[in-house]
């Protein structure tokens, strides 16, 4: 089993901007002379909000705060028109964010920045890519071309106790997409969401749980190279960190939520193959996240190498035989308040393709 990292956040790749609308993780663009301007009222899309506790964390301290989504809103391509962006930004959709967060603390925070912690995402968990605008117009006192919802505008320098700001974040996401979720991520605190609509975006790409899927996995003895599969994802569920009780944790992992997932997977070919296929599993959070399985390691004399009885595989260490069905399962591990979206498969071989299944 190759070694695998613990988890990867994905945040948007970063820009600089007209004025700051977030720090670190996003993506910056260029405001040029054009003729390109908004092309109307954006859209508001319906989203909770309701404020919720958090807490922001800086390079000195954290800092304890109420927030919350109070805008969310779709714009189109030609907002941008005026902007060098990045190549793969090209042709999509602005979303304008508008959060609101109060300092619930004794002390005053100086330039603080929550919403670079906000990210929207996709129902298959893909998260926005936020930029920030850099002016080249260094003589002008504003901005010729003004973004709605005044998301050119700097956040405030300083919030006093029980001060209140409301800032904009531009989010950019695919085109013929909607958004599902909006998020707030702190390394010192738990993620929290709040819908938008009624939470499931488009997720029409994604399959069911139980639906099976034709893919192929590298057989290491097979002649052909690959050897051709039928994938399924039979479950998606939370555990308890207890469950990882007899496991070297470090300290971050110990407050991280063990995800179990369940594949089945059977060989319609007729060679042997080396059950490996957990490699190929990775797990998407409704923050945007992307998780790989943990490595478990049990070198207890009970039960050495055999993982936990939550997540066990059918047939450990054994080759999956030609009609032979075997099922495996992996867990990922999650920041408080995230869950899993969209659990993916990707085989092997020139014609595998990643299958991705809804979470839940």
């Amino acid at each position: 089993m190759r070694t695998r990292t613990t988890m990867a956040a994905i945040t948007g790749a970063g820009l600089l901007a007209l004025v700051a609308c977030g720090t670190g993780g996003d993506s910056t663009a260029t405001s040029e002379s054009g003729s390109g301007k908004a092309s109307g009222t954006p859209v508001a899309l319906p989203v909770e909000s309701t404020a919720r506790k958090a807490t922001w964390t800086d390079e000195n301290k954290a800092h304890q705060l109420t927030l919350a989504p109070q805008r969310l809103a779709r714009g189109t391509a030609a907002d941008l028109d005026h902007v060098l962006l990045d190549e793969g930004l090209t042709g999509m959709v602005p979303y304008y964010l508008t959060v609101t967060y109060t300092n619930t603390a004794s002390d005053a925070i100086a330039r603080p920045d929550p919403e670079a912690n906000f990210t929207v995402t996709l129902a298959d968990g893909t998260p926005g890519t936020a930029i920030r605008l850099w002016d080249t117009n260094h003589d002008a006192t504003a901005s010729r071309y003004p973004l709605p919802d005044n998301c050119e505008q700097a956040g405030p320098a300083a919030v006093p106790p029980a001060g209140t700001a409301t800032v904009c974040r531009l989010v950019l996401l695919p085109e013929g997409h909607t958004p599902a979720h909006i998020a707030y991520s702190d390394d010192s605190g738990e993620t929290l969401l709040w819908k938008v609509g009624d939470g499931t975006g488009d997720d029409g790409t994604l399959l069911a749980v139980g639906t099976t899927a034709d893919s192929s996995y590298q057989g290491v003895t097979a002649k052909s190279g690959t050897v051709p599969i039928r994938v399924a994802l039979k479950g998606v569920r939370a555990g308890s960190i207890r469950d990882l009780g007899n496991y070297q944790l470090s300290n971050t992992q110990k407050n991280l939520v063990p995800w179990y997932v369940t594949f089945e997977y059977r060989n319609v070919g007729k060679e042997k193959l080396l059950p490996t296929m957990d490699d190929g599993v990775e797990l998407r959070t409704v923050a945007g996240r992307e998780v790989q399985p943990v490595s478990l390691f049990d070198f207890s004399p009970a039960a050495q190498g055999e993982g936990i009885d939550q997540c066990r595989g059918s047939v450990p260490n054994t080759r999956l035989e030609p009609k032979a069905t075997l099922r495996l399962c992996t867990v990922h591990l999650l920041p408080e308040g995230d869950r899993p979206a969209m659990v993916s498969f990707q085989g092997e071989g020139k014609a595998a393709k990643t299958l991705m299944w809804r979470a839940g």
